[in-house]
């Protein structure tokens, strides 16, 4: 019966109370707990027996008593009112508003926790997003509807990266090359906008005003929606966040039919928060301390993304990840690796000579570009100019290896073409400024110039006949 009030709690543990169960109580039911001092304060349900109900309260339970607390289940999943006024405002990790204007105008409440796209729904991922970026765009491109996480580490520009993205990223179509041959890339006519959703999970505050000082100075707060859950808010609001984040997407992209980017930072503070709440509830761990269930959590949010049929709007995730000492193999990379459709992994090594985007070469990957480029959507040449730099790279790499056990001057001549290439890939290719936007069509002569430096005869992954058209040899 809803409505009614249960006096008394069996025991406080932490941020969760234990009660004797209600009759139809619902998991993920929202509730609110009474005190004399605090007043109101919500929870939800995240446990059920036959005998009683956990729930973990939304804050701190310091103060409450458990002979004096009374609880009223509230008979619903935790909603976040949506609505035409949701784009420029600022709201906690609870969807409620902090930005001193009040809360949206509109009746319309969506339940949080949603659900992944149903895979018949979904329309396969095809339109390229330029970036500006040429690490990105010419090797580990952005596909619309795409999740393509950054790996990082603490200490490098993840932040910096992510908000060139947001400034930079479009949807271009129909276009014609500087060379003239038609593709899909290079025309700012018909170029289609993004608006962003972000999201930010145990992040200090200067990361929180970094990220919307950059939205102001770039002119695209107006078509940005944030959640702040930052470091010292409690561990169950870093994961309702991400999910109040991803419910306005959802009604951007598929009520409103807008193009949505949604930037979730960091990852791994959602899962310490993940594994705080799971400790507290007494559940076995699995790797590392972490749940079992942190596979499928973490798909329940990175499978909110995508295209869906029958709509125009489309939702592009681009999560950032912090890696615990630098380490892939960690259980929050390595599981959002097998979730998403590839990483852009920034490499520590690169960021202390200097380079910016420090973007690995060979560990990045994005296993959705091969259906995003080619004639009408980039460039003919753009998929043999990607293939040949990461091979040439990778020869770099064993190059370089030789090269610290034997010595550069002892290399033959071939091989000190590669250092060259390596060279001139790291610094004229992978490097430029935080604010150069760079277009398709010039990434892809940044290739043919870097390649340029290697023996002609050593191209074998590119058609001769883009040889010929689009290579200036030295």
């Amino acid at each position: 019966m809803r409505g009614v009030e249960y006096r008394g709690l069996t025991r406080i543990e932490g941020p969760v109370v234990i009660t004797e169960r209600s009759a139809n109580v619902g998991f993920n039911e929202v509730v609110a707990v009474y005190d004399r001092e605090e007043g109101r304060r919500l929870g939800r349900v995240v446990d059920i027996s036959g005998d009683w109900t956990a729930i973990q309260i939304f804050g701190s339970t310091t103060g409450l008593s458990a002979d004096e607390a009374r609880v009223e289940f509230l008979g619903k999943p935790m909603e976040l009112r949506v609505g035409p006024g949701l784009l420029g405002r600022v709201f906690n990790g609870l969807g409620e508003p902090i930005d001193g204007y009040g809360n949206i105008l509109s009746s319309v409440c969506l339940d949080v926790n949603g659900l992944p796209i149903n895979p018949y729904a979904r329309t396969y991922p095809r339109d390229f997003i330029q970036t500006g970026i040429s690490a990105i765009d010419g090797m580990n491109t952005l596909i619309r509807g795409q999740k393509l996480p950054i790996f990082s580490g603490n200490g490098l520009p993840h932040n910096r990266l992510a908000a060139q993205i947001v400034r930079q990223a479009k949807i271009l179509s129909g276009g014609q090359c500087e060379n003239g041959s038609s593709y899909g890339g290079n025309s700012e006519a018909g170029a289609e906008q993004f608006v962003v959703v972000f999201c930010a999970m145990g992040v200090k505050y200067d990361v929180a005003r970094f990220f919307l000082d950059d939205f102001e100075k770039s002119g695209v707060l107006a078509n940005v929606v944030v959640f702040l859950s930052l470091a010292d808010a409690p561990s169950l609001e870093r994961l309702v966040a991400p999910r109040c984040a991803l419910t306005a997407a959802e009604y951007l992209a598929y009520d409103r039919n807008m193009h949505v980017l949604v930037v979730m930072t960091d990852m791994t503070n959602y899962c310490e928060a993940l594994r705080e709440v799971s400790s507290i509830r007494g559940e076995v761990p699995s790797r590392k301390g972490y749940p079992g269930y942190l596979y499928s959590d973490l798909a329940s949010l990175y499978e909110r993304a995508g295209k869906i049929e029958g709509s125009s709007g489309s939702i592009t995730q681009l999560p950032i990840l912090t890696m615990p000492s630098d380490d892939i193999s960690h259980p929050i990379p390595d599981l959002s690796g097998y979730i998403t459709e590839g990483q852009i992994v920034l490499d520590r090594e690169l960021f202390q000579r200097g380079v910016y985007p420090p973007v690995a070469g060979l560990p990045s990957l994005s296993r959705l570009m091969k259906d995003g480029i080619g004639k009408n959507m980039t460039r003919e040449d753009h998929k043999d100019v990607s293939s040949q730099l990461f091979a040439a790279y990778s020869k770099v790499r064993q190059v370089r290896n030789l090269s610290s056990i034997i010595g550069e001057e002892e290399l033959s001549e071939h091989d000190k073409k590669y250092l060259k290439f390596g060279e001139k890939f790291e610094q004229v290719f992978l490097t430029q400024g935080e604010y150069e936007n760079r277009s398709i069509d010039r990434t892809l002569d940044l290739g043919w110039q870097v390649l340029a430096t290697i023996p002609k005869e050593d191209l074998l992954r590119i058609n001769q006949e883009f040889i010929g058209k689009y290579m200036v040899f030295a």
